[in-house]
């Protein structure tokens, strides 16, 4: 039976045990090229995972890499503002190809493609999903070295989607200093090892804030708890950042390729290091 619903225990079929699992990876646009796949996904909105994405993908760059950004946060989109980019370069017959921003990045997003960039998209899972696909099968993706995955919030049908269509090497998991985060940290692994994705490590934004006139570090969110189930869950802290708003004005004005990335180094080097 072709039909196969993946359920063995009710499966009556003789040659059963002849079959080879088949693979859900969707095709890569045959002219695009693409060594690594990081997703960098956090279990709850609103911990700055663009923010880090973004980043990533500048860090990376600095150190002479080819870099890609997939916005797969379909209903939430903010990497072309973080870059100031506002269309991608155009369609052929091989495909769609990306926005490219100051530096050269390639950058694919809803957002690029709207023609109202604030208008909603009200899609239901399935199309949402369908989209992100796209954004792998349909987009030309010319010789990138990384392609950081913003992924949106959470554990649903986006997430699902690209761990299952999308080659990802590795998961980069980004958290806040709350006593929340222990829950929502632990979901977003245990779906990662549900898919055998290897998680690289965490990031714990608005870690702390540093006062202008002594220096000193202030915890604003209260004392971060994220050593403690970094060590349960056997998974390393690589960064903490500070609440910047060096870093916020630049996301907002386009001009993220300007920030400082030097806190991200252990990161960067998870990234390199991961086979």
């Amino acid at each position: 039976m072709s039909s196969c619903n993946g359920n063995c225990a009710n499966c009556s079929s003789s040659d059963c045990g002849d079959r080879k699992k088949e693979s859900l990876l969707a095709a890569l646009n045959p002219k695009s090229s693409v060594k690594k796949v990081i997703a960098v996904v956090s279990g709850k909105g609103g911990v700055g995972k663009s923010t880090v994405s973004a980043m990533l993908a500048v860090a990376m760059a600095r150190r002479g890499k080819r870099v890609g950004i997939l916005d797969a946060d379909i209903t939430g989109p903010s990497v072309p503002t973080a870059f100031g980019v506002t269309e991608c370069q155009g369609a052929g017959e091989d495909g769609l190809y990306p926005a490219l921003t100051r530096t050269g990045m390639q950058v694919m997003s809803i957002n690029l493609l709207l023609d109202n960039p604030g208008d909603p998209v009200v899609w239901r899972g399935p199309v949402i999903a369908g989209a992100v696909k796209q954004f792998w099968t349909d987009v030309v993706w010319e010789d990138v070295d990384y392609l950081f995955v913003d992924m949106p919030p959470g554990t649903g049908d986006v997430p699902l989607t690209v761990f299952q269509s999308l080659p990802v090497d590795g998961i980069v998991i980004v958290t806040s200093p709350q006593d929340l985060v222990s829950m929502i940290v632990s979901k977003a692994v245990k779906m990662a090892n549900m898919m055998k994705i290897p998680v690289l490590g965490f990031v714990e934004n608005y870690a702390y804030l540093s006062c202008p006139d002594c220096g000193k570090k202030i915890s604003v969110f209260g004392k971060s708890h994220l050593d403690e189930i970094a060590s349960q869950l056997n998974l390393p802290v690589l960064a903490r950042l500070p609440i910047d708003p060096a870093v916020a004005e630049a996301f907002d004005n386009g001009q993220m390729e300007t920030v400082l990335t030097d806190s991200l180094n252990d990161v960067v080097m998870a990234i390199e290091n991961q086979e």
